[in-house]
């Protein structure tokens, strides 16, 4: 996969460009990133933010080795797995941004 095609693929799935990263939220701080996507030059790295408030890379890989999911569920390669609610957070993030076209 691309940059691109990382950045298509979480903007289609609930994500939300946050400080420049495609990023998730919390549902009770919708504004504040929690996940996010760090698309760099040659490698994209998953990060989650720590309680703290800092940063940690919990997976990473070359474009080339990040291969899409065939149901469209996160691509492989970048540590989704490690991320144990990654779907559900996605989900929320997709229907709060649903729910807001139909309030607005």
């Amino acid at each position: 996969m691309t940059k691109e095609e990382l950045t298509a693929w979480a903007l289609a799935n609930g994500w939300q460009m946050i400080s420049g990263h495609p990023s998730l939220t919390k549902p009770s701080a919708p504004k504040e990133a929690i996940v996010r996507l760090v698309l760099k030059a040659t490698v994209a790295n998953l990060e989650v933010k720590k309680p703290a408030g800092k940063w940690e890379k919990v997976g990473g890989e070359a474009y080339p080795k990040i291969t899409p999911d065939e149901q469209d569920g996160p691509p492989h390669g970048l540590g989704f797995a490690q991320v144990p609610s990654i779907s559900m957070l996605m989900q929320e993030n997709r229907d709060r941004q649903v729910f807001a076209r139909f309030g607005g």
